[in-house]
């Protein structure tokens, strides 16, 4: 079983959790996750099954979009709902003023990732130091908001969708809407709405994905590795390459059925068996395995 399953994450189970019941649910040990979510957010996880583990990165890598909550007049040392009140104060924004706040954010941003997260700092991650009452220093990562709306303002709530590139924080960026407004924010709610081309519409639970196995559907939910890569060009090479490429050898140009040269393309071999990614390297003028399935 090599893929990828669209997983929908249901509160109160952390990333690992799910990885660890597919597990029992798929009979594979080969299985990994794209990007971890908060044990109290949900929405889409995409999950990687055998050979597909090898692009786990790639899916990391994806943009995602995030509907959430935030509460204004609050702030917490998690800057979510779940942590211990650090301030509380009433809140004197309009509406138009928090709109402005939301939208300021939008390109752009350097966003300090907070303490309550599983980033690691001297080989501990982030969490367990706070956990010990620990603060350390923590340098501001750039990020991207492709792009920011309202959907709903019901003070003290709001309601906002965000699309977003990797290793965005939406916690620390409800935070500092609230410092931008100076009444403070947490987040009060997440749902994960897309992962590059995996969708809510396409996501199914753990107890769907344990009835589709009981039924022999499960293979139906799974997204084959090559389909999961269709962005990149399908080139063949030819027979005389067929031998370098199932071994995982470089490819000269004359061993290849085309001249794709610019990033990764899907590799088959004569019959137009999908093999791995290679990319061309100019200087030294022949193609290159990036992945191997």
């Amino acid at each position: 079983m090599n893929g990828i399953i669209n997983i929908y994450k249901e509160k109160g189970f952390t990333s690992f959790d799910v990885v660890a019941k597919l597990r029992g649910i798929l009979k594979t040990r080969k299985i990994g996750h794209t990007g971890t979510l908060d044990p109290d957010a949900e929405g889409v996880l995409p999950v990687c099954i055998g050979k597909a583990t090898k692009i786990c990165e790639l899916l990391t890598d994806k943009t995602k979009e995030y509907e959430a909550v935030m509460l204004l007049g609050r702030t917490t040392d998690t800057q979510d709902v779940t942590g211990e009140t650090l301030t509380q104060q009433e809140v004197r924004c309009s509406a138009k003023e928090v709109e402005k706040a939301v939208l300021s954010f939008a390109g752009d941003y350097m966003q300090v990732p907070p303490m309550y997260s599983a980033l690691k700092v001297n080989g501990k991650k982030l969490y367990e130091l706070a956990r010990e009452g620990k603060t350390v220093e923590r340098k501001p990562r750039p990020v991207h908001f492709y792009e920011i709306e309202i959907l709903d303002i019901d003070f003290p709530l709001v309601r906002f969708r965000v699309t977003c590139s990797k290793g965005t924080y939406i916690r620390t960026l409800c935070h500092d809407i609230g410092e931008k407004l100076g009444c403070g924010a947490a987040m009060e709610t997440l749902l994960r709405t897309k992962v590059g081309r995996f969708t809510l519409d396409d996501a199914i639970t753990l107890a769907q994905t344990e009835e589709a196995v009981r039924n022999g559907e499960i293979e139906q939910r799974i997204l084959g590795i090559e389909e999961i890569l269709a962005e990149y060009p399908r080139v063949c090479c030819r027979e005389e390459g067929d031998r370098l490429l199932a071994n995982g050898n470089p490819l000269v140009q004359a061993l290849v059925n085309a001249e794709e040269k610019d990033g990764w393309i899907r590799m088959c071999n004569s019959e137009g068996s999908f093999a791995g990614v290679y990319q061309w390297d100019e200087k030294r003028d022949r193609y290159f395995p990036v992945k191997m399935f």
